[in-house]
This record gives structure tokens, sequence and C-alpha cells, in this order.
């Protein structure tokens, strides 16, 4: 085994290792929410496993055996799994620390707007790019998601520490995702996108990203105000 075999576990030790020394910080206290956060992400990460699993089968997207550990389960590298439950930790990590140290920025009913505009852009999307089944899929199903959190309007108070979140996270998504796109650890059919990307990330990346946050987020502070156990 070489050592580029290890680049997808290194992105990920590299991703996780900040949030996790300073998941113990006295101001954040981020440990304290384990409880609430784990089970988010692995709600979370189940729905993505299943439509990473069957667009891999698809031959929608795959991933290059020279830059994993060779380790596959359901046809997945072992860091694909891995991949769910750290980025979803690291970004509700910088979730929690925009909510403690911007408290008082407040913007709500314009990001609820800005929400309204986004949902309608990205069913636009899915419908126009329909022949492509990964643009078709991670558009329309965030247009769904976010159409349902909007008008459930039980997030509304966080809403605006979502988006400062999904924002800042956006600069390492672009480092590591770049790397996983750019060597490249990750690859896509062409046949099944739109062929537009930044940098080298195909920018169905971006909403994909979007979904997998607003879903994490979504369902861990609704488990953190019922308080079920």
């Amino acid at each position: 085994m070489e050592f580029k075999n290890y680049t997808y576990l290194i992105l990920l030790i590299a991703s996780i290792s900040v949030p996790l020394a300073l998941s113990f910080d006295k101001k954040v206290q981020y440990y304290k929410n384990l409880k609430y956060i784990l089970p988010a992400i692995l709600l979370a990460a189940s729905v993505f496993l299943v439509w990473d699993v069957n667009f891999t089968e698809a031959k929608i997207w795959g991933f290059h055996p020279e830059y994993n550990l060779g380790i596959h389960y359901f046809g997945l590298p072992i860091e694909e799994w891995l991949f769910f439950l750290v980025i979803p930790y690291a970004c509700v990590f910088i979730y929690e620390v925009l909510k403690v140290y911007l408290a008082k920025f407040e913007f709500a009913n314009h990001f609820i707007i800005f929400s309204l505009f986004l949902m309608v852009g990205f069913a636009l999307i899915s419908y126009f790019f329909r022949q492509q089944i990964y643009t078709f899929f991670t558009f329309l199903l965030s247009a769904i998601y976010l159409g349902y959190t909007i008008f459930r309007n039980q997030f509304k108070q966080h809403i605006t520490k979502f988006y400062f979140a999904y924002f800042v996270s956006l600069i390492p998504f672009i480092i590591v995702n770049g790397i996983l796109t750019s060597l490249p650890v990750v690859e896509y059919n062409s046949l099944h996108i739109m062929n537009i990307r930044v940098i080298s990330i195909p920018v169905e990346d971006f909403s994909y990203f979007f979904l997998m946050l607003l879903m994490v987020t979504t369902i861990y502070e609704f488990l953190k105000e019922r308080r079920y156990y």
C-alpha cells in the first residue's frame, strides 16, 4: 500500500481534528450536546449513505482506488462511510461556535426570504436539468427539504446561524472537496452533472453539502428542543 492510499483518510482526520480538540472548550461546551448531535448525524447519514450506495452502483460517481484504503462496504470505501460522520460533526461544531460568538446577529426574516428564492432556484434547476440524475436529485431534494423547513416554521430562530455556518463551512469544504475532486479521489460521470465546476468541484456538490448540513442541523435542533432523553 502506498502513501497516496491514505489520502482520503488524511483529509478526514484533518477535517475533524480541530473540532474534536475544541469540543471541550468552556464557552462553547460542544461535548454537552453530543447526545443530540450524534443521533442527528446518524439519522442524516442513513439517508445519504443509501443515496451514495445507489449512485455508486449506477456509476453516477465512483472512487479512485489509488486514494483510499481499499476496504469497501456495499460498494463504498470505508472513508466514504466516515465522511458522513466526520464532516457533519465538524460543520455542526462551526454552527455551535457561531451561535455563541455571533449571538447578537439575527436576520431571520431576511434569510427566510432568501430561502424562498433559493428553494425556487433549486426547483427550477432540478426541472431544467432533469436528464442529469445527480443534478436533478440533489437540487430537487434540497428544494423539498428547504421548503419543508421554512413552512414548518420551527427552525426560524436558528436559520441565521445555519446560513452563517454554511457560508463559513464553505471555506474548508472547498479546500477538502477541491482536493477530493482534483486528484480525483471522487470521480463523476459527466453525463449526470451540469459540468459546471468551481475549481474542480461540480456545482451540484454545493447543493448536496447544503442539504446535508440543513438536515443534520434541523434534526439536531429538534432533538435538543424536545429533550426526549
